[in-house]
């Protein structure tokens, strides 16, 4: 594929199937029917995919960019709960908060991923983020402030996992790159939880063997997924075989200057950047009641 020159690049030419997917009309009969589809489905399932939101020849360029920068992900083994803290000693062991998995992933961290990329001019393209805000139903959205979180590229090899867990942010936004020979299935259970809910009962209920509510995406290299992961408890399963699985993850948030956690950041990327160690100095507090 020939290099996309900037004029390109800002209007997504070549780097999405606009034909199929107009999200730079969106105030078009066709844009406004693509919103309210994809609106329908996220209610519905707390989940929408645009199978082939990428061209081939665009989708050949991102594989080869997650490619040439897997190697700079930061893998890390730990035992995590869904809530990605250190769990409860005043509740049974039974109880979700002290439910403990295998976490083994790796995570490049967005200052990372070079403002040239085209995964970075995709993220920060204003019509990409009119649809995405439309889509979730917000009148804006920001990208995060946080550095190493804003843009990530998620890289697991053989025998690496995400156990069941619930996101920071209320919506996350992903594009599967590359996909793994086996295993690394994405699933998970719509909206099991709210903003004034844990709902720990049912949350237990699947961590006991219950799938009956648990839905799985089989997700392929070029499908753009939006996910409401802070409300539906999730998981990718255990990859098999050699070939990576590359998933870009496009961190937005309803409000301007978003930062994550220090200790999430310490742990999913194996270090701090200087505004999560002055955060860790002073404190920070999230908009909603949920534990993480």
């Amino acid at each position: 594929m020939q290099a996309i020159d900037a004029a390109a690049s800002a209007s997504l030419e070549g780097l999405i199937d606009l034909s199929r997917y107009p999200i730079n009309q969106l105030d078009s009969d066709a844009g406004k029917a693509l919103v309210e589809q994809c609106r329908q489905q996220l209610n519905e399932d707390g989940c929408v995919v645009l199978k082939n939101f990428v061209p081939q020849e665009a989708l050949e360029v991102l594989e080869r960019e997650t490619e040439r920068l897997s190697p700079d992900a930061h893998y890390n083994q730990t035992e995590t709960n869904p809530y990605n803290n250190a769990g409860d000693e005043t509740r049974p062991a039974s109880h979700p908060l002290n439910r403990f998995d295998d976490r083994t992933n790796g995570f490049v961290a967005g200052d990372r991923i070079d403002h040239d990329t085209i995964l970075r001019q995709v993220y920060q393209n204003p019509n990409f983020q009119r649809f995405v805000a439309s889509v979730v139903g917000m009148d804006e959205i920001h990208p995060y402030a946080d550095p190493l979180a804003d843009l990530v590229v998620n890289v697991l090899r053989e025998g690496c996992q995400h156990p069941w867990h619930y996101d920071t942010n209320q919506f996350i936004v992903t594009m599967m790159t590359r996909c793994s020979h086996g295993g690394g299935t994405f699933e998970y259970v719509p909206g099991i939880r709210n903003p004034e809910s844990e709902n720990f009962e049912q949350v237990q209920q699947v961590l006991d063997g219950d799938h009956s509510r648990v839905r799985s995406l089989d997700l392929q290299p070029g499908d753009l997924q939006v996910f409401f992961g802070r409300y539906s408890l999730h998981r990718v399963t255990p990859v098999q075989g050699e070939r990576e699985r590359h998933t870009v993850i496009f961190a937005y948030a309803s409000e301007p200057g978003f930062i994550g956690r220090p200790e999430r950041a310490q742990r999913i990327f194996g270090r701090m950047a200087p505004i999560h160690e002055r955060l860790l100095a002073e404190g920070m507090q999230r908009s909603d009641k949920l534990v993480d």
